[in-house]
């Protein structure tokens, strides 16, 4: 499949369920890049407008570049009233955006599906030449709990291909990224959780990627599997999801240094 349409499907259970990134986000850049409200951000892979809101809410002009049609109109539907919003049609490879426009190119939970080599010269062609890429994941933590060491034993036994597209093999990769940033940064991280009901852990399942929605012949099967574990380790109903938030932060560069 078409990276670009792997959420087609799951659009909305993504935007609804999906973890939110800490505003301690915003400060890291503030504090670290000089990230102001007046500078212009390209979300690159913004999706449904998660962290693409976290800079509107900051004062920061944003376009947020997003290649799938029923990702990008959830991000329409909720931001397209704030003047400072602009939704883009394109890709980390060809964003359209103008040359030297932007301050800031962030990339939430999204670097892992790029060609790496055609959007480092996209960055930087619209980086301005004292500009910052940012590279954000929420990543699930796997061994916190017994739940969550129960959860990715049913993504490893029942999902479609967790093992291939699991995120946390790029941002674990931590040599790989600081030799894509050349080293011109650094790293960060927050420790935070979700606690959820049933129902949003199904949905949160069901946004990702690799999880077989109704129809499909290891749905029920998941299902199953995941009300079992949920069962067992709820507790008033809810069970709680880690996550360690990862930024992975740089200069702008040029491609021609290695």
């Amino acid at each position: 499949m078409d990276v670009t349409q792997r959420f087609t499907d799951r659009a909305d259970f993504y935007h609804r369920h999906r973890p939110r990134y800490p505003r301690e986000l915003i400060t890291l850049l503030v504090e670290r890049c000089g990230l102001s409200p007046q500078a212009a951000v390209a979300d690159i892979g913004s999706g449904t407008g998660i962290l693409s809101e976290l800079f509107l809410d900051s004062g920061n002009r944003v376009f947020g570049v997003e290649p799938n049609g029923p990702m990008r109109a959830i991000a329409e539907r909720n931001l397209g009233n704030n003047p400072r919003f602009q939704s883009v049609n394109g890709t980390a490879e060809a964003t359209s955006l103008e040359d030297a426009s932007v301050d800031f190119v962030t990339a939430a939970q999204a670097f892992h599906w790029f060609d790496r080599a055609k959007a480092e010269v996209e960055f930087a062609r619209i980086l301005k030449p004292e500009g910052w890429i940012a590279l954000v994941w929420n990543e699930r933590l796997v061994d916190t709990t017994p739940f969550a060491r129960a959860y990715e034993e049913l993504l490893i036994s029942s999902s479609i291909d967790y093992t291939k597209v699991d995120p946390k093999q790029v941002s674990s990769d931590t040599e790989a990224l600081d030799t894509f940033l050349r080293k011109r940064g650094g790293f960060a991280s927050l420790r935070h959780e979700m606690v959820v009901s049933f129902e949003q852990l199904t949905g949160f399942l069901s946004s990702a990627s690799y999880a077989p929605l109704p129809g499909h012949p290891k749905h029920a099967a998941m299902m199953d599997g995941l009300r079992e574990i949920f069962s067992k380790h709820e507790k008033d109903g809810r069970v709680s999801l880690d996550f360690e938030m990862k930024v992975y932060y740089g200069r702008r560069f040029d491609p021609s240094e290695r």
